[in-house]
């Protein structure tokens, strides 16, 4: 059986092999963006700040998703390497069958407690009529959802990386189309953007089951016994990336509130347009390290040690260059991007243009940050990896939270992530020498 990440790619082959996953990414962040769009001129920005009071369950659905793509990842990369295909099939399905049980347990918790869920979210009398009529609906996909963005990540495994794209950009055309459709014609509101979200999630959710069904001479579904220590090993190797996810969410949570105090509903919509833009730039990162991972996994697994450094140094040269040419856009792009969701001089505009002239900083610094917890999931290692994350995304940003607002007020809000990033930096540099170094010899 051929597979791509067995490839030995030069450093432009490299990043022609990550392209589609990028542009997987950043399609999705898109078309994440254009809904805000939609619900933001068609529907209103308290409805926008309602979706926003949702996103840390959104963020949850994509976490379990990460997790068992990521994690299972290392481990099919790691058994296609050692020349393991039947159970690289085997672990294969049994992941996927993981996935949607975990999905259909959180599907079932958030119906039966949704108010009170969306209450503790912060969704204050205004805004809880938007969040119920949304989240009712969304929630109801979230076995879809969770394929969908595990698939995205198991499709580079099986060397389908472009087949992940095209069902990437079918999604959300459909996506685009429905939110218009049902939100500008039909004039179904908040309701109608859940619409064409929950669609598009269906088809991008069972398109790959159909696949891997039906295709069998790649990595495909075969039939595969319980084994508990196969999904407690992809659970772990992919904590890193959901505990990024979950930590995300936290945050979210956190900025939606303190951001409630100090400004109310205008500032948790500022704040999600700002969001909104930084996930199309963030996917720059995310799709890069989730090519990279893969070829990284194969690799450590065929004991390839010199090719194995030479792609370290590839994605290193890669997420530093790449780092400061985001950031130089960010600031170019920075208006075009927030009048897209709210009109020039509001007060909105304003609070959100300020704010993303501050969080642009982040950029220096999330791309090695991001890449490193790949690279040391890649590796099974997912202690590390969930240590990198747990700290970027959840310990510094709450400390930051905590202590920056009541020394700078707003502005301290908005150096929370920049500043976690930074402090995250600081402990990823040695981390990569001493592994490098002495344990994966990618150094």
């Amino acid at each position: 059986m051929s597979i791509r990440i067995s490839e030995k790619f030069t450093f432009t082959g490299l990043i022609k092999f990550s392209l589609p996953a990028i542009f997987m990414i950043l399609l999705t962040s898109l078309y994440t963006a254009v809904d805000g769009v939609f619900i933001s001129r068609f529907v209103g920005s308290d409805a926008l700040s309602a979706v926003n009071i949702i996103l840390p369950i959104d963020g949850i659905m994509c976490g379990i998703a990460i997790m068992f793509g990521t994690g299972g990842s290392a481990i099919i990369g790691k058994k296609l390497g050692e020349g393991n295909i039947k159970e690289a099939k085997e672990n294969f399905s049994l992941i996927t069958v993981a996935a949607a049980v975990f999905g259909f347990i959180l599907t079932v918790f958030l119906m039966v407690f949704m108010e009170s869920v969306l209450r503790f979210l912060g969704a204050s009398n205004r805004l809880l009529p938007y969040c119920m009529d949304y989240g009712r609906i969304l929630f109801l996909f979230a076995i879809p959802y969770i394929l969908q963005v595990m698939f995205n990540l198991l499709f580079v495994t099986a060397g389908k990386s472009k087949l992940a794209l095209i069902v990437t950009v079918i999604s959300g055309v459909m996506n685009l189309v429905l939110d218009y459709l049902f939100i500008v014609p039909l004039n179904m509101g908040i309701a109608g953007a859940a619409w064409g979200t929950a669609i598009s999630r269906l088809f991008g959710g069972l398109f790959p089951v159909f696949y891997f069904i039906f295709y069998r001479s790649g990595l495909c579904f075969n039939r595969s016994k319980l084994d508990w220590a196969v999904i407690g090993a992809a659970m772990f190797n992919g904590s890193s990336e959901m505990v990024s996810n979950l930590a995300t969410s936290v945050t979210t949570f956190l900025f939606n509130i303190t951001m409630m105090e100090l400004l109310g509903e205008e500032g948790v919509a500022a704040m999600t347009i700002v969001l909104y833009t930084v996930f199309v730039y963030t996917a720059v990162y995310l799709g890069f390290a989730n090519s990279a991972a893969p070829i990284i996994s194969y690799n450590y697994g065929s004991k390839d040690i010199p090719y194995l450094k030479k792609i370290f140094c590839y994605c290193l040269i890669f997420t530093s260059v790449s780092s400061a040419v985001m950031l130089l856009i960010t600031f170019l792009t920075a208006k075009t991007m927030i009048v897209m969701f709210v009109e020039y001089g509001t007060f909105v505009y304003d609070l959100a243009y300020h704010g993303y002239q501050i969080f642009a900083w982040n950029f220096l610094f999330a791309g090695i940050n991001i890449f490193s917890s790949a690279l040391f999931s890649a590796f099974s290692n997912g202690k590390v990896s969930a240590t990198i994350s747990f700290l970027r995304t959840l310990v510094f940003i709450v400390g930051a939270l905590l202590i920056l607002p009541k020394l700078f007020g707003v502005d301290g809000l908005w150096l929370a992530v920049p500043a976690a990033e930074f402090l995250t930096f600081i402990i990823v540099i040695p981390l990569l020498i001493v592994y490098g170094k002495k344990r994966y010899h990618y150094l």
